[in-house]
C-alpha cells in the first residue's frame, strides 16, 4: 500500500439538460482521491442546499469517454452529433437528470488522475486492513 494520499479536484460546468427549456449551467467539482483509487466523485451544486455527490468507478468515466458505458444509476457515452461533448445520466429514487459536459475537461481531468495512479495499478494504494476495520466498524446487522 503506498501512504502517500492525493486528492485530485478539477472545476467544471456541466450543463443540465431539460426536455422543451434551454440547458441549465450546474457547477461540478470532480475528485478523485487515492484512499479509494477505484473511483471518482462528481459534486453537483444544488444551490443553497450545498452539493450532491455522485461517486462511480474511474474506468465508467473512461469507457464512456469513447463508448456507451454503464448500465446502473450511472451512464456515460459520447454525444452523437458532437465529439466534443459527453452525456452523463443519472438515476435515483428521486429523479433523473442528463447531462452535457465538455470531453476534454474530462479526458484531463482523468489523465491527471492517472498521472497519480496508472490504471492497473490502483491494488498498490489499498488498505484492506483498513477497509475491513471500516466496513467492520459500521453497524452491519
Amino acid at each position: 500500500m503506498r501512504n502517500e494520499h492525493v486528492t485530485l479536484r478539477s472545476a467544471a460546468v456541466f450543463d443540465l439538460l431539460a426536455p422543451r427549456s434551454p440547458a441549465v449551467p450546474v457547477q461540478v467539482e470532480l475528485r478523485y482521491d487515492t484512499r479509494d483509487p477505484y473511483a471518482v466523485v462528481a459534486a453537483f451544486r444544488t444551490g443553497r442546499a450545498g452539493w450532491v455527490d455522485w461517486v462511480f468507478a474511474r474506468d465508467l468515466l473512461a469507457d464512456g469517454l469513447i463508448a456507451e458505458a454503464g448500465q446502473g444509476d450511472v451512464r456515460i457515452r459520447p454525444a452523437v452529433d458532437d465529439p466534443e461533448v459527453v452525456v452523463i445520466e443519472l438515476s435515483s429514487p428521486s429523479g433523473h437528470a442528463v447531462f452535457e459536459a465538455s470531453a476534454q475537461e474530462l479526458a484531463e481531468f482523468l489523465d491527471r488522475t492517472y498521472d497519480v495512479v496508472v490504471p492497473g495499478n490502483e491494488n498498490l494504494w489499498v488498505n484492506v486492513d483498513e477497509a475491513l476495520t471500516h466496513l467492520l466498524s459500521n453497524d452491519l446487522t
